[in-house]
């Protein structure tokens, strides 16, 4: 499990979310990247994370499946080129999780500017039916963990979404919110998918069934060797 910002304080929140609903045979083994933001919430953040994700990924290359946990799945396709075992990124597992659950589901996020790229991962992932509506609850990244009023702010943010899309789950739109899920849940009496646990039951699922990207067509085979210059060789994807 690779958290693609350098928060390690963010990490733990989402190990210990990822590790209440490991597999007793599973070992979740969580990765802060060494290189790039201390949060998402651009789209340069995001192109910046991505070198410290792969990073991470070839400095444990034995995993038999790798989560991004971030809700952009930042570099999921790069990562597939790279890993030699799944890759499935958050938000594309709790979308795929929440899809039936009911007729639709709505997507409650950090910041409005974050709205745009979730709607792409909508379309992309094919999710525009179920989809009924992306929602902002307006508390940056970095501030889930520290404000107070987090869990009462996204409860209000959840139960407006649910009532105004008139959708039958929520999908939480930050790994940092993963450990609210279930109070969230109870609370809203509704159907809460955290992106994390989502990713932790479908990566185990795939191990077990001994499944791997497919690389038949070329497009995610290893990339063909080459030189990189001027990265250091952490970064180095070779």
């Amino acid at each position: 499990m690779i958290n693609p910002n350098t928060t390690a304080a963010m990490t733990e929140v989402i190990a210990t979310a990822a590790r209440s609903v490991a597999r007793s045979d599973a070992e979740i083994v969580a990765v802060t990247s060494a290189f790039g933001p201390a949060s998402i919430e651009s789209h340069v953040d995001e192109a910046m994370a991505v070198p410290g994700l792969l990073g991470a990924i070839s400095a444990n290359p034995d995993a038999d499946g790798y989560l991004v946990a971030c809700f952009g799945d930042p570099g999921l396709d790069a990562a597939r080129e790279l890993a030699h075992a799944p890759v499935l990124g958050i938000a594309e597992a709790a979308m795929h999780l929440a899809a039936p659950l009911g007729r639709g589901f709505s997507v409650v996020t950090t910041l409005q500017r974050t709205i745009g790229r979730a709607a792409d991962l909508v379309s992309h992932y094919g999710f525009d039916r179920q989809c009924r509506g992306i929602h902002a609850c307006e508390i940056p990244v970095l501030d889930l963990d520290t404000n107070p009023d987090t869990a009462d702010i996204l409860a209000k943010a959840c139960r407006e979404a649910l009532a105004t899309d008139q959708s039958d789950a929520i999908v939480l739109g930050c790994a940092g919110m993963a450990d609210l899920a279930a109070e969230l849940s109870a609370d809203l009496g509704a159907p809460v998918i955290d992106g994390v646990a989502a990713g932790v039951g479908m990566l185990s699922a795939m191990a077990a069934m001994g499944l791997h990207t497919g690389t038949a067509s070329g497009e995610f085979a290893t990339p063909p060797p080459k030189e990189y210059r001027g990265l250091p060789p952490e970064l180095d994807p070779r």
